[in-house]
């Protein structure tokens, strides 16, 4: 993956299944949609408009078509900062040949951009895998993948070949999230407590930073306090409180009786959602 955009006129990838850097990849291929047709001899100007219309429509009826591409299988790509993240992208069509490779390209803020190939596993369908990280190098402090910018919505672009020699180029025909990897603890005291008697719940939510591959406070964000009773399985919200400018968490709620208590981070465009896990607080009468 590459941090710059690709060149004007973009690329065509070269192997199957590798994500190639940007400054690699050759210049894209920009294939028309199905076969121009070509006529030797001309009659008319009459005729030649006619004939020059007819196998344009018929090229294009006979043209592959590209339903659309599911990344991760709909759900977001959450990356840290120490393993690699290795997700599908299936792209789906149709061709009276059946479809036979494709060629996909991811492309996000600031230049993010990932590339690569693959042959069709069905007639309809044509999946390949790519892989995100956002760590250094193996000894080596220059990054390898992801910088911050990075985050955000990304689209998909497709240019798929059919059995017959047919190709069409589809832009945005997906889209998914590529988000920053997000961490939440949580810490309820004292442990026992007399009912009544107030409970102080702290906490910190934090997210990776792919410039710096370390975790850091996310400030300003809204997190659930949640509560869950001892003998259930549902948390119940409790209050919303907004991390500091460190990222920290600390509100102070009544004991009403035994169970467990977590804070709840749903997400943001940017950055993926986190859970803490339930700390348990025993409330003695």
């Amino acid at each position: 993956m590459s941090r710059f955009a690709p060149p004007p006129g973009a690329r065509e990838s070269g192997g199957r299944d590798i994500a190639l850097p940007i400054a690699t990849a050759p210049a894209l291929r920009r294939k028309p949609v199905g076969r121009v047709a070509s006529r030797g001899v001309v009659v008319g100007a009459v005729a030649v408009l006619l004939t020059g219309v007819g196998a344009s429509a018929d090229a294009a009826s006979n043209a592959p078509v590209v339903s659309g591409a599911t990344v991760n299988s709909g759900h977001d790509v959450i990356v840290g900062i120490t393993h690699n993240v290795v997700f599908p992208v299936t792209v789906t069509g149709s061709d009276d040949s059946g479809l036979s490779f494709a060629d996909v390209d991811l492309k996000g803020p600031h230049g993010g951009f990932y590339t690569t190939d693959t042959f069709c596993e069905t007639a309809t369908a044509c999946t390949t895998v790519f892989t995100a990280n956002a760590h250094p190098a193996p000894g080596s402090d220059d990054p390898v993948d992801l910088a911050n910018a990075n985050a955000g919505t990304w689209s998909v672009d497709a240019l798929v070949d059919a059995n017959d020699g047919d190709s069409v180029f589809a832009p945005g025909v997906g889209s998914f999230g590529l988000k920053r990897a997000a961490r939440l603890t949580v810490n309820a005291s004292p442990e026992p407590v007399a009912k009544g008697s107030r409970i102080t719940v702290t906490g910190k939510l934090a997210r990776a930073n792919w410039d710096t591959y370390r975790y850091a406070g996310y400030t300003g964000q809204a997190v659930k306090l949640q509560f869950r009773p001892k003998c259930s399985s549902t948390y119940t919200t409790v209050a919303t409180v907004k991390t500091s400018n460190t990222g920290t968490l600390r509100t102070t709620v009544k004991a009403v009786r035994d169970g467990y208590w977590r804070w709840n981070f749903a997400g943001t465009t940017t950055t993926g959602p986190a859970k803490a896990a339930g700390d348990y607080v025993d409330v003695r009468p």
